[in-house]
């Protein structure tokens, strides 16, 4: 009897960590192409400026290898990056600024209408 429940909570547990990794990437992932557009910009740039040297010194298909290692190294970083926070026991829930990730709604502010000063207290 204990050893089923052994095993079931470790099924739990895997499962918590697969999950907090996918959400990580995911996270990452967006992260890298919205916030991270200027560095995205500046490896297209750099990779371009690359490629153009490679092709006279290589024989090979220059453009393919630096591309290939652009969006391998990435990917890499992606998945180093949440393998780290998943390893840390980070969960996505506990990050304050994840809030549009898991609905929550952060509310800054009341709205105040510009006409309510004037009409509120009117009955």
């Amino acid at each position: 009897m204990s050893l089923s429940g052994t095993s079931n909570l470790g099924k739990t547990y895997s499962l918590l960590m697969v999950k907090s990794f996918l959400i990580w990437t995911f996270t990452l992932a967006v992260c890298l192409l919205v916030v991270g557009f200027p560095l995205v910009v500046l490896m297209a740039t750099v990779g371009c400026l690359l490629s153009i040297v490679l092709q006279s010194v290589m024989p090979v298909s220059a453009v393919l290898l630096v591309a290939g290692g652009l969006i391998s190294f990435n990917v890499m970083a992606v998945l180093i990056g949440a393998g780290v926070l998943t390893a840390k026991g980070i969960n996505p829930t506990e990050v304050s600024w994840l809030s549009w990730l898991h609905g929550e709604e952060d509310e800054m502010q009341t709205t105040v209408y510009a006409a309510c000063p004037l009409t509120c207290n009117i009955e």
